[in-house]
């Protein structure tokens, strides 16, 4: 029984020797490596502000967040999850707490680096998404933090940098120096070398006087570029309005679909000249159209100068009332009569299309009108009128003028008809209590100098004449005369 007792059961075998060969043997498990050197492992754990890393050694390393990638201020989470394989650079074996520091952005720095130099030997391209916007360019994630400056980002220089953010681009290698850490790139040279054939390809298809639908690259103080399908053009800010504009930005904005016609094609200088306007109907020819000599038309005083003032008519087109048509007396000084930013009523004198030249009649317009009278011509307030030969109302298409109703299935036709009447009318009631105001005015000022008003003699209105005629206009037909009772609810 003793004996037993004194025995002790194997319950392993030695078979690596000594103690020193079984340190040598535990040793021999561990990597050994030195700051610097670039080691793999798996991550075991993710944490707000680090990452541990086991890579076969005594401890787990640690890759602090600022250390995971070339991005400022990342989350953990998005950059590795429990289980990835991972590669690290030792920044320090042991530090002041002994753990063990690892750099992943590092590590993939020093391996992009090579990468890096080999393309730029190679005159190659690299790819990369676009990071962060600083000041005077880009930064672009190509394994390192590659500096595209503004100016080399399109063909012309870009304002707004914020939309490239995220974006995935391609660029050419333009400076490189590992000491200061230095990568200069140029998406420009890229795409000068890319779309050189195909842009001179496209040239020499373009012609001028081509219609070209495009969108807006960018605008500059000078203008407004289009892309036309990989090469821009230049919309003079000359050529974007009829108007005086003081800035593309009040046409234009960027991103915007615009049609425009093609002005000029330099081959030489690789130009391409557009216009926006020229696909627009000219304002004077339009007005033209729309408005004839003996039409009433509303406008605001904009200048006033020794021989009379100018109307505002329309947006970017003025009239001009000479002196001698703004009132019935004689006028020495136009602002005795009228102010600058005053709205007024005006008689189309003369349209004169090849120099752009309206006259205009303030005392004309005032004398046209009677202010207590119910007799209204719907043409003189700019409502589309025709006449026969015989100088008789031609019905609007879809009037029956024996029953005075509109006929069955022309409903589009006739809230049109009643739109335009109705805003003629408007104007009319306008235009009455703007004479009847300046006839107040005109008493109360005689009253003043104890003088009895003149007589204002008030002419017969006419169809787009001042003369006493009546025959045929709009107002004197008995059943179109129906029709608007109608629609004035009488």
């Amino acid at each position: 029984m003793a004996e037993n007792n004194n025995e002790v059961a194997k319950v392993a075998i030695n078979d690596i020797g000594t103690e020193e060969d079984f340190i040598k043997a535990v040793d021999s498990t561990i990597k050994n490596f030195d700051d610097g050197d670039l080691v793999e492992g798996t991550v075991v754990k993710v944490d707000r502000d680090e990452v541990l890393v086991d890579i076969g050694y005594k401890t787990e390393g640690v890759i602090p967040s600022r250390e995971l990638s070339i991005k400022k201020d990342v989350d953990p989470d998005e950059v590795v999850e429990v289980g990835d394989p991972i590669e690290a650079l030792v920044v320090t074996k042991e530090d002041k707490e002994g753990r063990l520091i690892l750099s992943k952005k590092r590590a993939q720095y020093e391996r992009a680096w090579g990468d890096i130099e080999k393309i730029k030997e190679a005159d190659g391209v690299v790819e990369g998404t676009v990071i962060e916007a600083v000041k005077g360019g880009l930064i672009v994630d190509i394994g390192l933090r590659g500096f595209l400056p503004a100016s080399l980002v399109e063909m012309r220089r870009v304002r707004d940098l914020s939309p490239y953010i995220g974006q995935k681009i391609k660029a050419k290698i333009l400076e490189l120096d590992k000491n200061r850490n230095n990568v200069v790139l140029s998406r420009r040279q890229y795409l000068e070398e890319t779309q050189s054939e195909v842009r001179e390809t496209f040239l020499s298809q373009l012609k001028k006087g081509q219609i070209r639908e495009g969108v807006v690259s960018s605008i500059v103080n000078f203008g407004a570029f289009v892309d036309l399908g990989g090469v821009d053009g230049l919309i003079h800010v000359s050529e974007l309005s009829w108007k005086h504009i003081d800035h593309p930005s009040e046409v234009v904005k960027v991103g915007d679909k615009v049609t425009v016609e093609v002005l000029d094609v330099d081959l030489d200088r690789e130009r391409i000249s557009l216009s926006l306007k020229a696909t627009q109907e000219d304002p004077w020819q339009r007005f033209a159209r729309t408005h004839v000599p003996g039409q009433i038309v509303k406008g605001k005083v904009t200048k006033i100068v020794q021989f009379g003032v100018f109307i505002s008519v329309e947006d970017g087109i003025e009239g001009l009332v000479h002196i001698s048509e703004l009132a019935n007396r004689h006028v020495e000084n136009p602002e005795t009569v009228v102010k600058p930013g005053e709205e007024v009523f005006v008689k189309v004198i003369d349209v004169d299309l090849d120099r752009r030249r309206i006259s205009l009649s303030l005392k004309q317009a005032n004398d046209s009108v009677d202010p207590n009278s119910e007799d209204f011509d719907p043409a003189l307030y700019g409502m589309p009128a025709e006449y026969d030969e015989e100088g008789n109302y031609k019905y609007p298409e879809g009037f029956d003028p024996n029953t005075n109703e509109w006929i069955a299935g022309f409903e589009k036709q006739r809230e049109e008809w009643e739109a335009q009447y109705a805003a003629a009318h408007d104007l009319w009631e306008q235009h009455k209590a703007f004479v009847a105001k300046e006839l107040e005015n005109a008493a109360a000022s005689a009253a003043e100098d104890g003088q009895a008003p003149k007589e204002e003699k008030v002419e017969e209105v006419s169809n787009y004449s001042s003369e006493s005629t009546s025959t045929g206009t709009l107002a004197d037909s008995d059943q179109l005369a129906a029709l608007r009772d109608q629609l004035l609810g009488k």
